[in-house]
């Protein structure tokens, strides 16, 4: 076993040392509490009110019953209570709703309980997390099992995704709308067939024949279609949001006048609006100079694009910082997950109790 070695199972065992005694010291650590509640709906039917009866030349304006509709209401409503009989469908459930740790350590809930399922889901979390992090020390067996049961969890999610909320009503539900409705959209009304959804599907298809090796050729027209139509819609969204955008900015006058509420001229406001506009021009024209090589970067045109190089350069720099600080703020939220909701160390919105210090050092 060499150095590094040595010094990662060392590390591993302190961690796993300190985590064990936290796990049984005061409150202990890594658990969540949900208070069991029952469902109940009962199917009952209720009147359907005939709104055209409404203010009528008879003057009665009471709403006459159109009909009768079944409709799947809450046990202890109102409805439920009124509408039901003994012969009502009557189905129940439980459901485990997540509370505070604080309402399990007051005990005045008999309801509320250890949640297995969602501590064992935390607990998964949680050491995921710290196997992703182990590659700040270098690649190692550990990081790379929990990059790959990362990357299959999320393709198998978002492939189930897809299937349910793009391929059955977008797709069957519009090819074979009645049998959809019947397996898996109950709710769904629109049960005429639209047989133009054949195309879509024949280039779905046309697409699976990637994985095979003597139709990898036919995917292609599917390829096509999908990166030609792609790049239509994103050139007319860059075209709108961005290259007119900029263009409408730019031919504003440079004098910005800003008035009060009375109507007067806010100079303070006037000033630094007109200093962004005249910013916002000469940025664009030095930018400009700069791509523009027929003529040769020397004299008054080298310079000019120099300064355009400078606005470059701080556009590019504020763009990776944003980037940046949108990383930095998914890694504070790891670790936020990992003290607050892992480890117990500190409670912002106090929603439980906290060991002591004292408890940690075993005083």
């Amino acid at each position: 076993m060499n150095r590094q070695n040595r010094i990662l199972f060392v590390v591993i065992g302190i961690f796993a040392a300190l985590v064990a005694a936290r796990a049984f010291v005061g409150d202990g650590m890594g658990r969540i509490y949900s208070e069991l509640d029952s469902k109940e709906f009962v199917k009952v039917q209720i009147p359907i009110l005939d709104q055209g009866t409404i203010g009528d030349d008879t003057g009665d304006e009471s709403a006459a019953e159109a009909g009768m509709e079944e409709v799947w209401v809450p046990a202890q409503s109102d409805d439920g209570r009124e509408f039901r009989n003994a012969d009502s469908p009557l189905e129940s459930w439980n459901v485990r709703t997540k509370v505070p740790a604080r309402e399990y350590f007051a005990g005045d809930n008999p309801a509320i309980s250890l949640d297995w399922v969602r501590t064992i889901g935390l607990w998964s979390a949680a050491l995921f997390t710290l196997a992703i992090f182990s590659f700040l020390y270098r690649d190692n067996p550990v990081y790379k099992v929990a990059e790959s049961v990362v990357v299959g969890v999320s393709a198998g999610y978002w492939m189930v995704v897809g299937f349910w909320d793009m391929i059955v009503p977008n797709l069957l539900g519009k090819l074979v709308p009645g049998l959809v409705q019947a397996t898996f959209l109950p709710g769904l009304t629109q049960l005429d067939p639209h047989w133009g959804y054949l195309i879509p599907a024949a280039f779905g298809i046309l697409l699976l024949m990637r994985l095979s090796p003597k139709g990898q050729s036919l995917s292609l027209w599917t390829l096509a279609f999908i990166v030609g139509t792609t790049a239509a819609i994103r050139m007319v969204g860059y075209i709108e949001g961005d290259f007119l955008s900029q263009v409408n900015a730019t031919v504003v006058p440079i004098y910005q006048e800003i008035q009060n509420a009375d109507g007067t001229v806010n100079g303070y406001s006037t000033f630094w609006a007109s200093v962004r506009q005249l910013t916002l021009l000469i940025g664009v024209l030095a930018c400009l100079t700069y791509f523009f090589f027929s003529v040769e970067h020397k004299g008054a045109v080298g310079k000019v694009a120099k300064l355009g190089i400078w606005f470059l350069m701080i556009t590019f720099g504020a763009a990776f910082g944003f980037t940046v600080m949108g990383r930095i703020a998914l890694l504070a939220a790891r670790f936020e997950f990992l003290f607050i909701d892992w480890l117990w160390l500190i409670d912002p919105a106090g929603d439980r109790v906290v060991a002591s210090t004292a408890m940690l050092m075993g005083g």
